[in-house]
């Protein structure tokens, strides 16, 4: 049995262009379907967010349809409420790479607000990138990559290949023209390699001990790849 460390944003809002405050938090799917693969394979999960604070769920993350119909909305909401770990989370702020095994980043739009300039989280990533150990980040979460920062400015995630939400999918979804900036394009800049696929259709890149998936539809096949690296 492994132990993986589940780091959630302790968002439950996205600052717009404007000022206006976007509610938001994690995506739903993005924590459901990797719960349920590593829970099944008889992994032990910890969730970890900013502060301790008990992550908020988007909404629209919920709604029939973003789940396919009334049914997989159902199903979603039933496993997100059976995660007993995201009602308790414990601090970032407190947690030892060394105790776990793997790390997975889920997205939704808050890693937006607060992952994209967390330094502790930033620290993680590199520790845990350097460390070898299955490093998965999906659709948003890699948001979380621009802190990831070393004392000289450079991004410890360059040159390395990565899946995220991309710019067409965040126009698809309506909030490009409002945001501050894009996720893909802030990527870009600081010089990660991102591997563009269709929108919305499942797309996962490994790189290394590095996985990342496009958008939620990618978090159950980078579960599946995790799984393999930590088999």
């Amino acid at each position: 049995m492994s132990k993986i460390l589940f780091v959630m944003t302790g968002a439950d809002h996205w600052t717009l262009a404007d000022g206006t405050k976007h509610p938001t938090g994690f995506w739903a799917e993005e924590a459901v379907a990797p719960y349920q693969a590593f829970k099944a394979a008889g992994h032990e999960v910890v969730v970890a967010t900013p502060g301790g604070v008990t992550p908020t769920v988007d909404a629209g993350s919920l709604a029939p349809e973003a789940n396919g119909g009334q049914e997989g909305a159902d199903k979603i909401a039933a496993g997100l409420a059976a995660i007993e770990e995201i009602k308790k989370p414990i601090q970032l702020e407190d947690v030892r790479l060394a105790d776990y095994d793997a790390v997975f980043y889920p997205g939704g739009h808050g890693p937006m607000e607060d992952l994209a300039v967390n330094a502790t989280s930033g620290r993680l990533l590199i520790d845990a990138l350097r460390s070898g150990k299955p490093l998965g980040v999906v659709c948003h979460g890699p948001a979380a990559l621009l802190a990831a920062t070393g004392a000289d400015g450079s991004n410890a995630f360059a040159g390395r290949k990565v899946a995220a939400f991309t710019n067409a999918e965040e126009t698809q979804a309506g909030l490009a023209d409002r945001a501050k900036w894009l996720l893909e394009t802030r990527l870009v800049e600081a010089g990660v390699d991102v591997q563009v696929a269709e929108p919305w259709a499942p797309h996962v890149i490994v790189d290394g001990n590095l996985v990342t998936g496009q958008n939620p539809s990618s978090s159950a096949p980078l579960a599946a790849e995790l799984l393999k690296k930590l088999a």
